[in-house]
């Protein structure tokens, strides 16, 4: 790769990160994102010297969303 590519490359990567980056602070100031990881059906599991966490309903809240919003963007994509 040329000097140009690479510099291509890494401009792309931080517009991508900064992207990213200002999405996250907009998702956590969501007021229900807070109960994630607290629903009834995550599996919390404690015992002397040990703690076992397996969030099963928030991970199918978060799969269930995220198959939507792709879904449409994928048929918006393809019109």
């Amino acid at each position: 790769m040329d000097m140009e590519s690479t510099g291509r490359l890494l401009l792309a990567a931080g517009i991508g990160l900064v992207i990213l980056g200002g999405l996250l602070l907009l998702v956590g100031r969501l007021p229900f994102l807070g109960q994630l990881g607290s629903l009834p059906g995550d599996i919390r599991i404690e015992g002397r010297g040990f703690s076992c966490f397996i969030p099963v309903v928030s991970m199918l809240l978060i799969s269930i969303i995220a198959t939507v919003v792709l879904n449409i963007l994928i048929r918006l994509i393809n019109r």
